[in-house]
């Protein structure tokens, strides 16, 4: 059977059903053929209606109302109330009940008069003020008293969609808060037991500061150590004002706890967002996050702001990587991604769908590009990405300098755990930053260096353009050095400011207004430098260039020499490669002895003798090595002795 023709047989079923329905009707319908049915109700058309089968004998459950009571503060008055509003909502004979005592056959809703009737209280007693605006039910938003214009004893009651389906058993997010709350349920730990045990007692209102990853981790544990899960919400992705009140209400349904932030991302124009939520979550443990200082004008109430260490993600990933493709042994290793939960598992999901479309299972290179699809594109302005192609079979260095770029990756990958769980961090507002400075020649491997130690680490190269930073204006470089730092704190990479004397030089005696504006210029960097959480690496040709403190806040410093004959000929058999086809007369050994060039020189050469091999199609040829080295010679203003190339001159 075809799918079209299976929906018409399903239509068919539909209409089968409604032809049964009518007559089933018509046989209990004291008046069937009424031509005003509908527009009013006789005393035996209600006795009919009450006699009726109710589909409301255990919906809501006990369990469920009592913990609603519970979790909004209502009395048992409240939840009668609630009761009255929620029954025409599961239960369509209510409708026509409520009309009929309404007297009008329109107003299928409880109003406030009806609501007191039914729960044997007058009108005009205390009991209506449990409906009014500022009354937990209606600032709870599980009920809303519609027709504000009207007389108040009038107004009828509705109840949310969301708050239906939550007492019928449904827990489904509020479609308005899908796209930036998640509900997560943490892992305690020892550090977060104090103040879970503060949250239990009382503590309603917190300020986490620190990187959003840590801090939402550490939320989280704290309101997993309170019994609580959380509702982490996105503060970059979260609508206006209006959006607070379901969302705190959402909260209140799930006994929830809420975890919020980075506050930074909401602005000035929408702090507006912040002051309404620190207001409502009076009774409702609220632990807000952010990178800089709590400022009191964010709210009426100052939460107490704790400085959050580095946590441990790696239970994350594990739950992460389990639910996605049960592979929890991949964790391993994943510590300089700064991942919060929410990115730690659409990474995983990434991982999951790049072995999918490979036919593969998930792999470890594709955990580490689900961690690098998290990055922000703010960065993608300032500088330009670099994807890791090379290795350190790739990189012909003395062992010294090797020495100094795995001393590098060391740093860069446990420094989670030197500078923050050990706390060998210095004080001063010093970041967890690791910085370097790659010194040598034009050509000795700098770059390259970069690109092996990222690629080591299993993150991106970002190379800074100069052009898009350094501004002939006054003080508009500070301000683009700035955002590339504040940018380059939420991205997984290594930033490397290539020739780096050209903004990080010397200070120099004031003579002018230049001097004390580049003077200004440097003192900035020194400071921000200090302050930067990253990973950054400086290459200069000229070390002496530099400015001594910016070398003295230098964690690894690798000076790279010009390569000696041993060097060369390794670095000629890597650039000639194994697929480009060789004629027997080639001597590295000889190109070694006799050209002093440096890496990428020597690579240069390469490319060049190769064009030289396809435009007459046949293998690369010694004389196309000399010609191409004296085309280097000429390219770098050295002199060209034949004496030097002989005998291939």
């Amino acid at each position: 059977m075809t799918a079209t023709t299976q929906a018409l047989a399903t239509l068919s079923d539909v209409d089968d059903a409604v032809r049964r329905a009518v007559q089933a009707r018509r046989a209990v319908d004291p008046m069937p053929d009424d031509p005003f049915r509908g527009l009013y109700l006789t005393a035996d058309m209600v006795a009919g209606i009450l006699d009726a089968e109710s589909v409301v004998a255990d919906a809501p459950s006990a369990e469920a109302l009592a913990a609603l009571a519970a979790n909004f503060g209502l009395t048992p008055l409240d939840v009668r109330f609630l009761l009255v509003a929620l029954a025409p909502e599961i239960d369509p004979r209510f409708e026509r009940l409520y009309g009929y005592l309404n007297d009008d056959v329109t107003r299928r809703r409880a109003t406030i008069c009806l609501a007191l009737a039914l729960s044997g209280l007058p009108a005009a007693g205390p009991a209506r003020f449990r409906l009014a605006p500022g009354a937990p039910l209606v600032s709870g938003g599980l009920v809303e008293v519609l027709d504000g214009d009207g007389p108040a004893l009038s107004r009828p009651l509705r109840m949310p969609d969301r708050v239906v389906a939550h007492l019928l058993g449904d827990d489904a997010l509020d479609p308005a808060l899908t796209a930036s709350c998640h509900v997560r349920t943490g892992t305690a730990d020892v550090a977060a037991a104090r103040l879970g045990d503060a949250v239990t007692a009382g503590a309603r209102l917190l300020y986490l500061r620190g990187p959003a990853g840590d801090a939402s981790r550490r939320a989280l544990s704290v309101l997993a150590a309170a019994g609580r899960p959380g509702l982490v919400v996105d503060a970059a992705r979260f609508g206006d004002a209006p959006h607070v009140a379901a969302l705190v209400r959402e909260a209140r349904l799930r006994g929830a706890g809420l975890v919020f932030g980075p506050v930074d991302a909401l602005g000035t124009s929408r702090a507006a967002v912040l002051r309404d939520l620190v207001a409502r979550t009076l009774d409702l443990p609220c632990l807000l996050f952010g990178d800089g200082h709590w400022d009191p004008l964010w709210g009426d109430r100052t939460p107490v702001s704790l400085t959050v260490d580095v946590t441990d993600a790696a239970p994350d990933w594990a739950a992460a990587l389990t639910a996605a493709a049960g592979t929890p042994e991949l964790a391993v290793g994943l510590e300089q991604y700064r991942l919060g939960p929410e990115q730690i598992r659409r990474a995983a999901f990434v991982a999951t769908h790049r072995a999918l479309l490979a036919g593969r299972p998930v792999a470890a290179a594709d955990v580490r590009a689900g961690a690098l699809a998290q990055n922000a594109a703010g960065l993608a302005r300032l500088a330009r990405r670099v994807v890791p192609e090379v290795g350190w079979a790739d990189l012909v260095l003395p062992d010294r300098v090797r020495a100094r770029l795995l001393e590098l990756a060391v740093r860069a990958r446990h420094r989670d755990q030197v500078l923050g769980r050990w706390r060998m961090r210095p004080g001063g507002g010093r970041g967890r930053g690791v910085t370097a400075l790659f010194a040598g020649e034009s050509g000795t491997g700098k770059t390259m260096a970069c690109e092996v130690v990222a690629a080591e680490l299993g993150l991106d190269l970002y190379v800074v353009d100069l052009s898009t930073v350094v501004d002939k204006y006054v003080g508009e470089t500070e301000k683009n050095l700035e955002r590339l730092f504040a940018e380059a704190v939420d991205v997984r990479g290594v930033l490397l400011f290539d020739e780096a004397d050209a903004i990080f030089g010397k200070r120099s005696a004031v003579k002018d207004a230049h001097d004390r504006y580049a003077n200004l210029e440097s003192a900035f960097l020194l400071q921000r430098m200090e302050s930067f959480d990253g990973i950054a690496v400086l290459t200069t040709n000229l070390r002496a260039n530099l400015d001594d403190a910016f070398t003295r806040r230098l964690d690894v410093i690798a000076d790279f020499p010009l390569p000696d004959a041993d060097l060369r000929r390794a670095l000629w058999d890597r650039c000639l490669g194994a697929e480009l086809p060789r004629a027997p007369d080639i001597d590295l050994a000889f190109c070694a002895a006799k050209f002093e060039l440096a890496g990428g020189s020597i690579r240069a050469c390469a490319v060049t003798a190769a064009y030289l091999a396809a435009a007459e199609d046949r293998p690369v040829t010694m004389a196309d090595l000399v010609a191409a080295v004296r085309q280097e010679y000429v390219k770098l203003g050295r002199l060209v002795l034949d004496s030097e190339f002989a005998p291939f001159h």
